[in-house]
């Protein structure tokens, strides 16, 4: 029987995945054709969804995008055996886009029914797993460490250091705590793990809870995502009555239970002392450290407390060792990223990359350029609380540390572009009104600054042809208020919204009424 494959990821789902998978089931029915449809994750390629693909002895071959009023005309040009169609793509494994890619921590996003533990197993799943059941807490620990592996949510905190700590922290209790509140602008990577992908999140979570001597995860998702929900749920169902989480793991005698909380909807609760405080039914305010979470964490308990890719990861460096990751990357950093290509780009989507690539190569060789075919004047990585970064810097390797000496972030890894009509003030106004909406009050350079900082942007806009004296001052109080909020906020939400608008005042000055002399001034 012929495999069809059509993707259940929400961006599919959102582009008509469902009704052009209808529509192929009863086209087939109709010419009283046998075929089994499996509803896969999504490649990546947003722009091409909904993305057919049909199993050939070749290999996969693809057609996309399909609408439903495109059904007949696949059946009629026979399609399920590669016949000739205007939406014939070739072998999917030969796209370019693909092809060029090193995928490791998605390297069955879009190829396995997510749902299915046998297709997971039969994809090199719990392999890792089971090396690691073999191994003391110490040894895992190591592996992960010299892996070089570093939080992929953002703060960069390399990930063995932070699970040696939990380790030799004293507990009767120990937790692990995934967090899966994907709120940052242009990001998606977390939400495909869990829908595309849900069982290495599984995996590298009970790996970690065998690590640390946690018996007990919780994957803290965004409430803005029910059918990672759906998906979850179903696959710690199933693991759980397979012997892959519980009591006695695989027959080691080994216990770990998984079960997923709904986040609250604010953004400061991605900070990992807020999600505690939410996870434990309070509101999501930031805690002062210390104590880390590592040595007081969820209930006063040590803990693990790591994003979604982070610990999606280590299911393949348990598999295939340390150093088969680390040779991956550059410098400091180890391993793959997975990008995140949204905003005005002809081709938005998934791309899982080496450390060392450029933006350049991003957001022309894989985004296409920009949609609207005029230049890209600024790129936004790293959310709303990332730099804007000017044409000049686009062939900046993603790497951590480069980063940081452009005064930028890489964060989550998401990429949003913009064309030569943005308005970079407008930007920097919304970066200081998004910090004023969703901080969560507790420390004044935050909740104040970022208020004043919505106003003073106002006042600018209204002064740069009007009162050129008063202008001067507006842009100093800016900066003021930014060395503030860098400076005294008690998380990293007040302390980097100085970030986007500094990078755009300093790159875009004429956006603000200002010359480069001034700003150089």
């Amino acid at each position: 029987m012929i495999k069809v494959y059509v993707p259940r990821d929400s961006t599919a789902l959102s582009l008509g995945a469902d009704k052009t998978a209808a529509a192929i089931v009863a086209e087939a029915q109709k010419r009283n054709i046998q075929i089994e449809l499996i509803r896969n994750g999504s490649r990546g390629l947003f722009w091409l969804e909904p993305f057919v693909e049909v199993a050939t002895e070749k290999g996969r071959v693809a057609f996309a995008p399909v609408q439903p009023k495109d059904v007949p005309g696949l059946f009629d040009a026979d399609f399920l055996h590669s016949g000739a169609h205007p939406l014939y793509l070739g072998l999917t494994e030969e796209l370019s886009w693909l092809k060029k890619q090193q995928r490791l921590t998605f390297a069955r996003v879009g190829i396995t029914d997510p749902v299915s533990l046998q297709d997971y197993i039969a994809h090199d799943g719990y392999k890792g797993l089971a090396n690691a059941l073999n191994m003391s807490g110490a040894d895992i620990v190591k592996v992960v460490t010299d892996s070089g592996l570093r939080g992929r949510g953002g703060a960069a905190f390399p990930t063995g250091i932070k699970w040696n700590t939990v380790l030799n922290a004293p507990a009767e209790q120990k937790y692990i705590v995934c967090n899966a509140d994907e709120g940052d602008s242009g990001t998606y990577s977390d939400r495909m793990v869990m829908e595309d992908d849900p069982y290495v999140l599984i995996e590298g979570m009970t790996i970690a809870g065998v690590a640390v001597g946690a018996t007990q995860g919780y994957i803290y998702l965004r409430s803005e995502y029910p059918h990672a929900l759906k998906v979850l749920n179903e696959a710690i169902e199933k693991a759980t009555q397979a012997g892959y989480l519980g009591d006695n793991i695989c027959g080691s005698g080994k216990a770990f239970h998984l079960e997923v909380r709904r986040a609250a909807g604010a953004y400061v609760c991605g900070e990992e002392t807020s999600l505690l405080e939410s996870l434990e039914g309070k509101r999501g305010l930031v805690r002062f450290k210390p104590p880390l979470p590592a040595i007081e964490g969820l209930f006063g308990k040590p803990t693990v407390v790591n994003n979604v890719i982070s610990l999606a990861t280590i299911p393949i460096i348990l598999d295939k060792g340390a150093q088969f990751y680390a040779d991956y990357g550059m410098g400091r950093s180890r391993g793959t990223l997975p990008i995140q290509l949204a905003g005005n780009l002809k081709q938005g989507g998934l791309v899982e990359l080496a450390f060392g690539a450029t933006l350049r190569e991003l957001l022309y060789d894989f985004g296409g350029g920009s949609a609207t075919g005029k230049p890209i004047r600024a790129v936004q990585v790293g959310g709303p609380l990332g730099a804007y970064l000017p044409e000049s810097q686009f062939d900046t390797p993603l790497d951590y540390e480069e980063f940081s000496k452009i005064w930028a972030v890489l964060g989550h890894g998401g990429i949003v572009a913009f064309d030569e009509t943005v308005d970079m003030a407008k930007m920097a106004r919304y970066a200081f009104e998004f910090c004023a909406i969703e901080s969560c009050g507790k420390c004044t350079p935050c909740r104040i600054g970022s208020t004043r900082g919505v106003e003073v942007m106002d006042k600018i806009a209204a002064s740069k042809q009007e009162n050129p004296s008063s202008h001067a001052k507006h842009i100093q109080l800016v900066r003021d208020l930014s060395d503030t909020m860098l400076n005294g906020s008690l998380c990293a939400l007040g302390g980097m919204t100085p970030y986007p608008v500094l990078s755009a005042l300093n790159h875009f000055p004429e956006d603000f009424g200002l010359n480069k002399k001034e700003v150089a001034a």
